[in-house]
């Protein structure tokens, strides 16, 4: 469900009266949580907000946030929890365990196959279809998934642990995990019987590595690097696991004989159109990523499949979209474009092209060269990867300290100067404040009195005999003003860093120099975690003119680039599209010269 970046479509606080039913609907949901276990999870005070988004399907999803975390979701009227909630509470949902290179498939948008769940000596939890259910990996009992049963216990083992065992919502390494701190699963000990399991894993595969041919050991399986295994499905554990990672529930059978085994079983368990919609999708990939390069483009779709993918297909195998679902080749790449995978456009009256292609698509990125294949270009492909390293933009979060002036106003609610606020904080000090000291004005409720303590530290002294009352507005904003701005910075991958002040936007100015020659020149990029030489290193390649760097004037350690030229429109396009920087961090885009019609 989160496997793909969502639309965010609202964000609001949540008040006293949803706090109230949201808890009730928590208790409702999971009856197996304390009182005070739901009063942790949707506490009175502290910061509790909603968000409306919109996933790549289409679903409209309701997530709560507490702080920076998502903690529950909720899809057509049902509660489910995060991954952030099963690490405080492991046993809220009746859990199986998984081998750990199986996390990054479901990461990817698939379902667990039975194959793939390790059976414990005690047995399986008891679960009927359509239960909410954990998955946890092997060794640690911290959750990494949430899903629903797709078969109760019993017919599970009835049908000899093969097939689909569970429909995979959201996942440690997703998208939703994403919007949060980002911080990884704790490490819980398994239970006795979760060791149990373990120990008989271990003999499993002292017994396997007698067998001729196996060489596999338990400590190096710990450590499988999920892009050398076998090819990306969403539809089978088995090819998630590859050849040598799945012997262990399997001990009375050799271990290549097992996997192979497990293998042809779960392919023959699809419709020969499913294996054909597969066949399609690992051809697809496998083209993208070492096939095609940008300089190809634009791309003729019939060539695209003619003489990329179709060589791309495995021996013994044949492309043949009739066999498909999709039964037209055009409705195959219109259901790519529509994951924002690629483009195609109709460049000739009849005749498609692909134009564009978002090499950093995670799927991909996360596309497995098959063995057997050569993969010269997937290397070249990695090692222009590590040369470009992918830009993401950090995230800006405006802050305030509390100066000595608002010592006065902010000291009732247990703050003193220094302190760190956001702006909601901010506003529910404010709110509590003008409450508890009853200064809502009886007549009309959009207006608060302002008492001694408002008075001096909002008003200025030409104000104070004249203003007796301050709407809402701006009395948060005469606040918002009057504290001391703060910024805090998040780069990705790294801790949250809080400087002084408001952060400076990019400056783009247009300068002029001898012989009435004009240059661009962009300042403050290092403030975005951009690195100036790259920035002019690409310009240069864009636009064909000369790009300098230079000490920014005024500055200690920053620099400044400039390019010959009115290059504001390809800056633009850089930094707002490829960037994807929020145009408010920005100045000067309006100096682009206005495009008019050649004659």
């Amino acid at each position: 469900m989160f496997a793909r970046a969502f639309r965010v479509r609202a964000n609001t606080s949540i008040k006293g009266s949803d706090r109230r039913k949201l808890r009730s609907d928590v208790a409702a949901a999971f009856p197996s949580l304390s009182t005070e276990q739901v009063a942790e999870l949707v506490p009175n005070k502290e910061e509790l907000n909603v968000i409306k988004i919109y996933s790549h399907k289409g679903e409209a999803i309701t997530v709560y946030m507490n702080h920076r975390n998502p903690i529950l979701f909720e899809v057509e009227k049902v509660l489910y929890p995060t991954v952030y909630t099963l690490w405080v509470y492991p046993d809220l949902l009746p859990a199986f365990a998984t081998w750990p290179p199986v996390l990054q498939k479901l990461a990817g948008g698939a379902d667990l196959m039975l194959p793939g769940v390790v059976v414990p000596p005690s047995g399986l939890p008891q679960v009927t279809r359509g239960t909410l259910c954990a998955v946890t990996l092997l060794g640690n009992r911290a959750p990494v998934a949430v899903g629903v049963a797709t078969m109760s216990t019993e017919e599970m083992l009835a049908a000899g642990m093969k097939g689909k065992g569970f429909a995979v919502l959201h996942t440690h390494l997703d998208h939703l995990w994403e919007y949060g701190d980002k911080s990884s699963p704790p490490t819980l000990a398994p239970l006795e019987t979760d060791s149990a399991a373990m120990e008989s894993a271990g003999d499993e595969e002292e017994l396997q590595g007698k067998e001729p041919g196996s060489s596999c050991s338990p400590e190096p399986e710990q450590h499988v690097d999920i892009r050398d295994l076998s090819l990306r499905d969403r539809d089978t554990c088995a090819e998630v696991l590859g050849k040598e990672e799945l012997p262990e529930n399997r001990a009375a059978e050799p271990a290549g004989d097992a996997s192979t085994g497990d293998q042809q079983e779960a392919e023959d368990s699809r419709t020969p159109q499913e294996q054909m919609d597969a066949l399609f999708n690992q051809c697809f990939f496998h083209a993208l990523k070492c096939r095609v390069k940008k300089s190809d483009l634009p791309l003729l779709t019939s060539t695209f499949l003619g003489s990329h993918m179709v060589s791309c297909c495995p021996a013994g195998k044949q492309l043949d979209i009739k066999k498909s679902s999709y039964k037209k080749f055009s409705k195959f790449l219109q259901c790519m474009q529509h994951q924002r995978i690629l483009q195609v456009k109709e460049l000739s009256k009849g005749v498609e092209s692909i134009v564009d292609v978002d090499w950093k698509h995670p799927d991909i990125k996360a596309f497995a060269v098959p063995e057997g294949f050569s993969s010269a270009s997937a290397a070249q492909d990695s090692k222009s990867e590590e040369r470009e390293q992918v830009y993401h933009a950090p995230e800006i979060i405006p802050l305030y300290g509390v100066s000595t002036k608002m010592i006065p106003l902010f000291q009732e609610s247990g703050h003193r100067k220094g302190s760190i606020l956001s702006s909601s904080e901010v506003r529910n000090i404010i709110i509590n404040y003008v409450k508890s000291n009853e200064l809502v004005d009886e007549t009309n409720k959009n207006f608060v009195k302002v008492n001694a303590i408002l008075c001096d530290c909002l008003l200025d002294k030409s104000e104070q005999d004249e203003i007796s009352h301050l709407k809402w507005d701006e009395l948060l904003s005469r606040c918002l003003e009057r504290l001391q701005p703060l910024h805090q910075v998040t780069f990705s991958g790294q801790e949250p860093v809080v400087r002084k002040g408001n952060i400076e936007p990019i400056d783009i100015s247009i300068a002029q120099r001898s012989s009435n020659k004009k240059v661009t020149i962009i300042k403050n990029l290092e403030l975005y975690g951009l690195d100036p030489q790259c920035v002019a290193n690409t310009l240069q390649q864009k636009v064909q003119a000369s790009a300098t760097i230079s000490p920014a004037p005024g500055t200690k350690d920053r620099v400044q680039v400039q390019i010959q030229g009115n290059q504001i429109h390809h800056l633009a396009k850089m930094l707002l599209e490829e960037y994807q920087l929020p145009r408010k961090y920005i100045q000067g885009l309006e100096k682009a010269p206005k495009l008019g019609r050649k004659k």
